[in-house]
Formats: C-alpha cells, structure tokens, sequence
C-alpha cells in the first residue's frame, strides 16, 4: 500500500502476506527476499538468477558499446 508507483509486488508470502519481492518498473532492479531451500524443489527460482544474469549481460553490452563511441 505504501510503495511508490514505479514498483511492482512480485513475490508475496503465502504464510503470513509479507512482501517477500519486488521490482523497478523503470529500471533493472529487483529484489527477493525468502528461503528457496525451503521449497518443494531445489530449482524454483532458478528463474530469478536466470533473470538477473540476463540483466547484467544487457548492461555490460551497453556500457561496452558506450566505451566504443
């Protein structure tokens, strides 16, 4: 209820309603707080690493295409 407008709920816990994550929606950032160990299988949030990776591969060919000009 009180986060700004360019963040968006993506994860909440389904024990207690906690935020467990959210993201940017003007920018690559987002964040997740919980014990993926805890689920039921050991690659559930593969996805979030996955997604991170993928971001920081973006930004690394725009910071080396910023180099070059």
């Amino acid at each position: 209820d009180s986060l700004p407008g360019n963040v968006e709920v993506t994860h909440v816990s389904l024990f207690d309603g906690s935020l467990q994550g959210f993201a940017f929606k003007d920018r690559p950032a987002f964040c997740f707080q919980g014990h993926p160990e805890a689920s039921p299988g050991p690659h559930d949030v593969d996805y979030l690493f996955d997604r991170f990776v993928d971001m920081m591969k973006k930004r690394e060919g725009a910071v080396s295409d910023a180099a070059t000009h």
